[in-house]
């Protein structure tokens, strides 16, 4: 893995922490020696992982994000003890890829609270003071549902689109007071949110594989190596930008 020193001493965010991308990321930049705040609902053997193999450096709050006032007490502990530089908005929930009409009010509030107004808090809560500290980093899990059809049903890929778009202004915004807000588009990725497509003879996960031009599906820490990239002073130019990670799946 490539490193970044500037990472060293920074303090980081990072929602979804606990598996996945979001372990990914944070092994990634605990490996950078940066220090990180990992946010997750679930407490497990990868937070305790990081939890004995980083102590000085690891901290865990255990919190649903689709949930105000606990996401808010977590945005209140942290700020009363250290500046954030950046902020990884990487949770997020599948929604059974449901059209519309199968879609409930409440499934519709779940993926909305989880993906996209966790997102709203999180970047409000911690955004006052990297504007105090005129830099700021801020990169927010979007996907190819953003940008195509396809990648979700109807509340997954309503969300992921409103990511994007809350992204651009989010950095239209602020770009001039030093912060960076940028979009990742992940495709196929395997991960547990995704572990039903290689059930029993992983022929759906066969045939998303065939039909990425990639031929395969991507890990984790490819989508954790763009990520450090990005937040990187390297990529200080990048502004509102979307980097697909899909294997060429939207250039079909």
């Amino acid at each position: 893995m490539i490193a970044y020193p500037e990472f060293k001493q920074q303090t980081i965010v990072i929602t979804g922490a606990a598996s996945g991308i979001g372990a990914a990321q944070t092994a990634a930049f605990l490996q950078q020696g940066a220090k990180v705040w990992a946010l997750d609902v679930k407490n497990n053997s990868t937070i305790q992982q990081f939890q004995q193999q980083f102590r000085q450096t690891f901290n865990f709050w255990q919190v649903d994000v689709s949930q105000s006032r606990d996401l808010k007490q977590a945005i209140q502990k942290i700020s009363a003890i250290a500046n954030v530089n950046i902020l990884l908005n990487t949770a997020g929930i599948l929604d059974a890829y449901q059209p519309t009409l199968a879609t409930s009010e409440q499934l519709w509030d779940q993926i909305m609270n989880t993906n996209l107004k966790s997102m709203f808090l999180l970047t409000n809560g911690f955004l006052p003071k990297m504007l105090q500290q005129k830099h700021g980093v801020i990169i927010n899990m979007a996907s190819i549902a953003g940008l195509v059809a396809g990648g979700g049903g109807a509340a997954y890929t309503a969300a992921k689109h409103g990511i994007i778009g809350y992204t651009k202004q989010l950095d239209y915004d602020y770009a001039p007071q030093g912060i960076r807000a940028n979009c990742l588009a992940p495709g196929a990725i395997k991960t547990p949110m995704n572990q039903a497509d290689f059930a029993g003879k992983g022929e759906m996960a066969q045939q998303v594989a065939a039909q990425t031009p990639a031929r395969r599906w991507a890990q984790p820490a490819e989508v954790a190596a763009a990520t450090l990239f990005i937040a990187s002073q390297q990529a200080d130019f990048i502004h509102g930008a979307v980097i697909p990670i899909d294997g060429g799946w939207i250039e079909k």
